[in-house]
C-alpha cells in the first residue's frame, strides 16, 4: 500500500510529500454530477453505500493522489439526532427543527452510529474492499461547534445571530449542545475507525468566527474531548488525527496541544512560521489557496513550489488546500498540482533545501 500519508501524518521520513484534498470528490468532476444526477439528489448519494464509493473513487481513477476521503456530509451526525436534514439548490443545507427551544437541547442525545448513520459505515467497508489497500482511507466529522453552529442556525450563517446570541445569553444551553456533539462525534468516528478508515480528520469550519476567549471555550475544549475519547490503534496500526480550524492559525499553539497528530492550516497562516512555532509537536496539512487552482499552470507550479519550500524537505507535512476545492477549478488544474507536489517534493529531498 502507499501509505506516504499515514507515515506523514506520524512524522516519519518519506520520499515525497503526500497530497489530497478537501472535497476532492465533487462537483468540479464531471464524472461526480454525473453520479449525482443518477442518484436523484445529494443526500442519496451520501445515502446510498454503492454510489458514495463511486465518488470516493472518482478523483482516484484521474489523480495519483494519496489517499482517499470518505464521500458523506458533516451535517449527517444531526440529521441522525433528528433535526431533519435538507437541502436547496443553490442555497446549501437546512434543517426541519433547528435548536431554539430549551427542551429541545435538553432532550437532545447523540445517535448510535451503528443504527442511524449505518449507511455510512457500509459505505466505509465498501470503499476499503474497492480501494484494496492502494491508498489509506480518511474518514471524517463536523467538530463539535460546528455542528452546533448548523444546529442552532438551521443551515448556513453570514453572521451567526442565533448562534452567538446563544453563546453570551445563554451559554448553559450551548454548553449542553455540544457535550452531547462531542459524544456524537467521538462515537462516529470510532465506528468509522472500526468499519476501516486508517486516518480520521475533525473539521472545525466556524471555529476561527469566535473571539480568543470563546474558541477556547466552546470549541478547543470539545475537540480535546473528542480527541481523548479517540481509538488510537486498529489492527495494531496507530490511527493518525487531524484536526482543522478554518481561521484558526493565530491559535496553533493551542490547537496542536489539542491531542491530535496533525493539524490542517488555511492560506492565511505561513508554514514556515507554523513549523517553527510547533516544532515537532505535531505534523501540518495544507495549506495552498483554493483559488490558485484557476490560474495558469505556471502560476499553478509557482506557487505549489512556495507551499513546499515554506515548509522545508521535512517530515510531517501533507500537502493539501487551505480550504475544500471549488467546485469551478478545472480537472486539469489538479492533474498539474498533484504531479508538481510529488516531482518537486522528491527534488527538494535529494538537494536537502529548507
Amino acid at each position: 500500500m502507499n501509505d506516504t500519508l499515514l507515515r506523514a501524518l506520524r512524522r516519519q521520513p518519506t520520499d515525497h510529500t503526500p497530497v489530497w484534498l478537501m472535497r476532492q470528490a465533487g462537483r468540479y468532476l464531471p464524472e461526480y454530477n454525473r453520479t449525482r444526477a443518477r442518484a436523484g439528489s445529494f443526500l442519496d448519494l451520501c445515502r446510498n453505500p454503492g454510489l458514495a464509493t463511486e465518488v470516493t473513487l472518482q478523483p482516484l481513477a484521474r489523480f495519483p493522489l494519496d489517499a482517499a476521503i470518505l464521500f458523506s456530509d458533516i451535517l449527517t451526525v444531526p440529521d441522525a439526532m433528528g433535526l431533519g436534514l435538507y437541502f436547496v439548490e443553490g442555497e446549501g443545507p437546512r434543517f426541519e427543527r433547528p435548536l431554539r427551544d430549551e427542551w429541545m437541547i435538553r432532550d437532545l442525545s447523540p445517535p448510535d452510529p451503528t443504527v442511524g448513520l449505518r449507511y455510512v459505515l457500509d459505505a466505509v467497508a465498501e470503499i476499503k474492499r474497492a480501494l484494496a489497500g492502494e491508498v489509506p482511507l480518511i474518514g471524517f466529522s463536523g467538530s463539535p461547534f460546528t455542528l452546533a453552529s448548523y444546529m442552532i442556525e438551521g443551515g448556513g450563517s453570514s453572521d451567526f445571530r442565533m448562534l452567538k446570541t446563544m453563546l453570551y445569553s445563554r451559554p448553559d444551553l450551548l454548553h449542553r449542545i455540544l457535550e452531547v456533539n462531542a459524544v456524537a462525534v467521538t462515537d462516529y468516528l470510532n465506528a468509522q475507525i472500526e468499519a476501516g478508515v486508517q486516518a480520521v480528520m475533525v473539521f472545525d469550519t466556524w471555529g476561527g468566527i469566535l473571539t480568543p476567549p470563546a474558541y477556547r471555550t466552546f470549541s478547543l475544549a470539545y475537540l480535546e474531548r473528542v480527541a481523548d475519547g479517540l481509538l488510537k490503534h486498529r489492527d495494531g496500526e496507530s490511527v493518525p488525527t487531524i484536526v482543522f480550524t478554518k481561521g484558526g492559525g493565530q491559535w496553533l499553539e493551542a490547537i496542536a496541544g489539542a491531542g491530535y497528530d496533525a493539524v490542517g492550516l488555511d492560506w492565511t497562516t505561513d508554514l514556515a512560521e507554523a513549523r517553527e512555532r510547533v516544532g515537532q509537536q505535531v505534523a501540518l496539512q495544507g495549506n495552498l489557496d483554493p483559488m490558485v487552482l484557476m490560474a495558469d499552470p505556471d502560476a499553478i507550479r509557482r506557487e505549489c513550489r512556495r507551499v513546499l519550500e515554506s515548509f522545508g524537505a521535512h517530515p510531517g507535512h501533507v500537502f493539501n488546500l487551505g480550504h475544500g476545492i471549488s467546485q469551478f477549478t478545472p480537472p486539469e488544474s489538479v492533474s498539474v498540482l498533484v504531479e508538481c507536489v510529488h516531482a518537486t517534493s522528491r527534488e527538494l529531498r535529494r538537494t536537502g533545501a529548507g
